[in-house]
Order: structure tokens, then sequence, then C-alpha cells
């Protein structure tokens, strides 16, 4: 088997676990904007969006650390696994505690929906996910390191299984049965609330605490044996990447924070509910990028060592790109499709959410850059440089900031989905050009650069020439995957032969 055959092999499986499990995931989306309204919704989006930050900050970049330790200590692997977590152990214990000792004033600070008493129970709730989400994170590199795609793919959708099954439970059967089946009230009397939020995140709780009792085999394996000379120098590794981690999500999540503290009254929630719902039908390339990573992270580090890895980077690169941009047309030309996933509760409701389709287009390109620079990122973490990632994604968040602050107020969500786009493709730039300088890879600039271009043609052609038309559209995306075949012939051909023998 070729080197580009195991890393799409490899790939393919992460990306397809994680691809399933979102999808399951997904068809709460549908779900949600039916059964709480626009404003409401707005309140899932602000709190998921701290909890990303959250999220980073707990990880402490140590899920990229522990795999570029384990090459650079093969001999030392459980020293590496036992350094990783400990990190992570103390760090998501102090979280808790701290966030319990001070609930009502982090309740009362993110309280702008106007929830009162239910804010300092959904607080502790999240500290609670976000520490046993952080646990899992060497358990799960672990599994990445061990090559071992299967277990780490059904630990996955059992969370997400179980996610999706108890906001069912809470939001449409309970519900149906105290409808349809009135011997059933007295059991729900005094504990049951409908139309509650709170449920959405108690499941999230259960499927976060079912993953870590899957991952105790893993767990068991872990020696809390702290090696002080390891530590240092994995933290001295770890600290840029966490910066440009935090940073990252700035990048990414700040927007739908600041949304409501800068538009006045319930008209933040409610931009943020429609903002939030729309950022759903783009998820789909969003997962391309997560599968992606899950599989490539591992892959580039243990083939770092061998003579051709900046040609097969680069050709990695190539293959990524169109991938990329085919699921970015794919999804533009059937907006008129994936529209009915976001479907309000009602008429209003269903308007509200639809009014911003228009930005699906834009997200979806900022996703292409994301993953870009996701890719070209395995310079720095490969040459024991991460403070260009530091900087990178700094600058990136100073500008998001900046911006956001500036137009917010008079653009909302629209100004917000155009600042991210110019942030990722100065981030692009900023991580190409200091790359080149300290290690040289042979992207095809001008190759990606086409692709992103024609596909870029196509989905303005789809919304702005043919009114999102789904017969013309997906005409133009069967002619532009049949002209990416043509052009990409041998090379595949090349892959199929090797396949065969």
């Amino acid at each position: 088997m070729s080197v580009l055959q195991k890393f799409a092999g490899q790939t393919a499986i992460y990306g397809l676990s994680t691809i399933v499990a979102r999808l399951i995931n997904f068809v709460l989306t549908p779900l949600f904007v039916r059964k709480f309204p626009t404003a409401v919704y707005g309140i899932f989006t602000h709190l998921y969006s701290w909890a990303a930050m959250v999220q980073a900050v707990l990880a402490f970049g140590m899920e990229t650390t522990f795999f570029r330790y384990l090459q650079k200590h093969e001999n030392n692997k459980e020293r590496v696994l036992s350094n990783s977590f400990l990190v992570i152990l103390f760090v998501s214990v102090l979280f808790v505690i701290t966030v319990f000792l001070f609930t009502p004033t982090i309740a009362a600070w993110l309280d702008n929906g106007g929830q009162g008493d239910d804010y300092p129970r959904y607080v502790r709730y999240f500290a609670v996910i976000l520490a046993a989400d952080a646990l899992a994170v060497i358990p799960f590199a672990q599994l990445r390191a061990d090559g071992r795609p299967i277990r780490f793919a059904v630990v996955k959708l059992l969370n997400v299984l179980t996610l999706v099954g108890l906001n069912l439970l809470f939001i449409v059967v309970i519900p149906w049965a105290l409808h349809h089946m009135p011997a059933w009230v007295p059991y729900f009397e005094g504990w049951y609330r409908q139309g509650w939020l709170g449920y959405v995140f108690l499941a999230n709780l259960a499927a976060s605490g079912l993953t870590l009792v899957l991952l105790l085999p893993e767990l068991r394996k872990i020696r809390l044996r702290p090696d002080r000379k390891l530590l240092v120098d994995m933290l001295s590794y770890s600290f840029p990447v966490l910066v440009a981690n935090i940073s990252f999500i700035i990048n990414e999540y700040l927007d739908k924070m600041m949304i409501p503290l800068l538009v006045p009254g319930k008209a933040g929630e409610v931009d943020n509910g429609i903002y939030g719902a729309v950022s759903r039908i783009a998820v789909f390339l969003s997962l391309f990028v997560q599968a992606f990573r899950l599989g490539a992270e591992p892959f580039f580090f243990s083939y770092a060592k061998n003579a051709n890895a900046r040609s097969v980077y680069a050709i990695i690169m190539d293959y990524f790109v169109i991938a990329m941009v085919l699921v970015m047309v794919g999804i533009t030309v059937n907006i008129e499709w994936l529209k009915y996933f976001i479907r309000g509760g009602s008429e209003a409701d269903m308007a509200l959410y639809w009014s911003g389709l228009h930005i699906v287009p834009i997200l979806l390109m900022g996703y292409v850059l994301l993953g870009i620079y996701v890719n070209l990122s395995i310079w720095y973490k490969l040459s024991d440089q991460t403070r260009f990632g530091l900087y990178i994604s700094g600058i990136g968040a100073v500008i998001t900031l900046v911006l956001n602050f500036v137009f917010i107020p008079r653009y909302s969500y629209v100004a917000s989905v155009w600042i991210t786009l110019v942030v990722y493709c100065c981030m692009v730039a900023l991580s190409y050009f200091w790359g080149q300088q300290r290690y040289p890879i042979p992207y095809r600039v001008g190759k990606a650069l086409g692709y992103i271009l024609a596909g870029a043609g196509i989905c303005w052609l789809s919304f702005s020439v043919f009114d999102r038309n789904v017969y013309v559209g997906n005409l133009l995306f069967l002619g532009f995957i049949g002209v990416t075949l043509l052009l990409e012939r041998k090379m595949l051909l090349a892959v199929f032969k090797r396949s065969a023998r």
C-alpha cells in the first residue's frame, strides 16, 4: 500500500466516524429550531461558543504536544502519555473547583437572555461537561497514535447516540407521552419542565460521562508519574499551541459571544440564533476539516523523518483543497433543500432563520481557508517553532476583535462572517510566507487557487445569477466534478493501479 493510500485509509476511518457521528447529531438542529424560539436558540449558541473557548484552555495544547513528543521520545512513550494527561487533569480539576466557587458571579455575567435562576445550573453543567471532555483528549489521542480507528469511532458514535437519544427523550418523547397518555403525568410532575433548554445540556453531560466510562481501559494504562524535565519541555512546546488555539477559537467564536453584547435588546439573541442555525448548514465542511485533522496530525508527525515527507505533504494539500472545494460547491448549489433543516416552529421563526441563508457561501469559503491553514500549520509543529502559531492566530484574533467591535453594532452577523473570511485569508498568507522561509514545502499554489476560484465562481453563479435553482446548480456541480476528474486522471489512475496490485 502506498503512503497516500495509507494516509487516505486512516483519515477515511477517522473522518467517516466523525462525520457519521456529527450527522447523527445534526438531526437535532431541525428539532431545536422547531422547539425553541429564535432568542432561546441564541442562548444555546452563546453558551456553546464560550464552551469552545474554555475547552481549548483545558486541553492546554496537549493533543498536538502528545503527538510531537511521541515522535521525539519513541522509547519513553509511557512518560509522554503520563505527563500529557497529568497537565490536563490538573487544569480540569482547578477549573471545576473555580467555577463551582464562583458560579453566581459567572452566571450573572453570562445571563443576557433573561433566564434568571437557570443560568447558575447551566454554568455548573458546562463545568463538568468541559472537564469530562478534556480528560478524554489524551485517551482519544492515544487511540489515534496506536492506530486504533475502529475503537475511536465506536466510542465517538456511542457518545453521539447517547446525546441524540436523551435529547429526543426530553424534548420529544416525554412531551408526547404527557399529551397522549395522561396516566403518565404523575410520574413527571415535580421535575419535568416543558420546553426547558437545560435538558439539552443534561443530555450532553450524560454523553460526556459515558465517554469517560468507555475510555476506562485507556485511562487505567496511564500512570501519573510526573517527570519534571520532560514536563517543563512539553509545557514550553504546548504553551504557544495553547495560546494559538485560544486565538483560533476567538477567530471562530468571538462574534457569537459579542453579538448579544453589541446588538441592543432581544435583537442580539435573535441575530445570534439566526447566525447559529445558519452556520449549522455549513457544518458539513467544518466536519471535513475536523476529520482531516484527526487523521492527518498523527500521520504528519510519524512520517516526518522520511526523505520525501515534504513532497507527500504537498500532494496531500492538493487533494485536500480539491475535496474541500467540491464539498463547498455541493452544499451551496443544494441550499434550497438543506434550508429545511433550519425550519422554525412557526412561520415567523422560519422567516427569521431563512433570512440568513445568504451568508452560507461566505461561511463555506471561510472553512475552506481554515482547512488550508490547518494543513499549512504542520510546518511550525514539526520544526518546534510553535511560537509562530501563536503569532499567526494572535494577529487574527486582534483583527477579529477590532473589526467585530466596530462593525457588529451596525451589520450584526453579516459583518462577522465577512470578517472571519478576511481573517482566515490573512492567517493563510502569514503561515505560507513564514513557513516557506523556515520549513519549505513545495505546495502548488497556482493549482489550489485555480480550484478555489472555480468553485467560488460556481457558487456565485448559483446564488446570484440562477437564484439558487437546484437543478441548474447541480448541473454546474456535475460539470465541475467532470472537469476535475479529467484534470486529475493521471494521479487517480496511478492510485487505482496500486490498489489493484
